[in-house]
């Protein structure tokens, strides 16, 4: 005979690793999303800043720079 418990114990192993796989899936992707939704709002600081001339142009459109320096920086990127 295998007592009270007979071939339960197995099963109830399988179950404890089913859960603690399930747990850690649900905080794995708790985890990504929230670096994901973090990502989306702050400015991307791996890829390029674009070419100088596109700079250029933000800096002139946010009224960074004047039409004078936008003129005058133009001309020495291009």
């Amino acid at each position: 005979m295998m007592g009270p418990y007979g071939y339960g114990v197995g099963w109830m192993a399988a179950g404890w690793i089913t859960m603690l796989l399930f747990w850690a899936l649900v905080i794995v992707g708790i985890v990504a999303l929230v670096r994901w939704i973090g990502a989306q709002g702050a400015p991307s600081t791996r890829g390029s800043a674009g070419t100088p001339l596109e700079i250029l142009k933000r800096r002139y459109a946010s009224g960074e720079i004047t039409k004078e320096q936008y003129e005058s920086m133009k001309r020495d990127v291009v």
